[in-house]
């Protein structure tokens, strides 16, 4: 009691300390009922706040790797449905090596994100993620921007796995592709083989065409691949109708390479003739 000021504020707040953290009575047993009411309450007080501490300390911890959390909250769930159906260790090993390879760890609502945002930030954000593609492709070098910009935003991710068939010959084309990275093969009905790698295309045969397909595509290594569907296709073209035309061009030129001497009656370009070998 004779002490300095600071040595009986250390003493005191040492004393609500050992109460608050430690949930104990302190150094001392307390001696009167005022002091046993007032222990009581202090050690309720502190058994309060470490556990609001220890709350918002593990909240805090979780929110540094949300999406983490939820590819492996999702990648449970999907373990578990394998489970369920009792799937083969080998179509197993494949689900996981899909995920591995698609999300990579992380899990992100994308289509949600951009849905939120205005068009020029979605557009910014679409041409940022695609650049490579756009660069790699020399169909993109020389097109009109806002052509490109049309084009990205219709854009699908998709990813293929070793030994995938992207296409599969004489089925009706609903999509075309667009290779970000990997290396797929174009086989057609004699066997011969043709190697297309990142910044390449196809499919686009057949949604100009309104056909089935001319060849299948097989995923030679994990391919990343964007997408785009017949429907936003012929939108975009709608609106730049010499790309059309280039994509008739590419179209008609690569089927004259895979050696088809004349188009399916189910595959006719509007207004082109059949190619010669």
């Amino acid at each position: 009691q004779n002490d300095s000021w600071g040595k009986q504020y250390s003493h005191a707040l040492f004393k609500a300390m050992s109460h608050m953290l430690c949930i104990g009575y302190g150094q001392q047993a307390p001696e009167g009922m005022t002091d046993v009411w007032l222990t009581m309450l202090s050690m309720i007080v502190g058994a309060t706040c470490y556990a609001m501490f220890i709350g918002h300390a593990t909240a805090l911890i979780q929110s540094l790797d949300s999406s983490r959390r939820q590819y492996q909250e999702k990648y449970k769930q999907v373990e578990q449905y394998m489970s369920f159906h009792k799937l083969p260790g080998d179509t197993r090993q494949r689900i996981h090596e899909y995920y591995e390879h698609r999300y990579q760890g992380k899990m992100f609502d994308e289509e949600n994100i951009l849905g939120e945002l205005s068009e020029p930030l979605k557009e910014e954000i679409i041409n940022f993620n695609c650049r490579n593609l756009v660069a790699n492709m020399p169909l993109f070098a020389n097109a009109d921007p806002n052509f490109v910009t049309a084009m990205l935003t219709k854009l699908r991710f998709e990813v293929f796995q070793p030994g995938d068939f992207i296409i599969r010959e004489g089925t009706v084309g609903k999509k075309m592709y667009f290779i970000q990275h990997g290396v797929v093969s174009i086989l057609t009905k004699g066997n011969k083989e043709t190697k297309l790698s990142d910044g390449s295309y196809f499919g686009e045969i057949c949604l100009l065409t309104r056909g089935r397909r001319t060849a299948s595509v097989r995923a030679d290594t994990y391919c990343r691949l964007y997408s785009l569907s017949v429907d936003n296709f012929n939108e975009v073209l709608e609106e730049y109708p010499m790309m059309r035309r280039a994509f008739e061009t590419v179209a008609m030129d690569r089927l004259d390479r895979i050696g088809e001497e004349r188009l399916s009656p189910l595959c006719p370009l509007p207004g082109a003739t059949s190619p010669r070998p």
